[in-house]
């Protein structure tokens, strides 16, 4: 009797678990994505401001010089 009690008991206790687990990975890929964004933002705001601009147009011209 104890056996089959416990048993029961861990077939109704798994299925909790995964579901727990799931939700956990769903909140884990909801911060990354988030901070992915933030990262992105963060880095087009540096590519595209007007000091970067202007040296990757200087290296980009330079190389350009060398090959001709």
């Amino acid at each position: 009797m104890r056996s089959t009690l416990a048993r029961i008991c861990r077939a109704f206790d798994r299925p909790r678990r995964r579901r727990d687990e799931l939700g956990m990975t769903t909140a884990e890929y909801a911060v990354g994505t988030v901070a992915a964004t933030a990262f992105a933002v963060i880095l087009y705001k540096i590519v595209t401001g007007s000091q970067v601009t202007t040296l990757l147009t200087n290296i980009v011209k330079r190389a350009l010089s060398v090959l001709s």
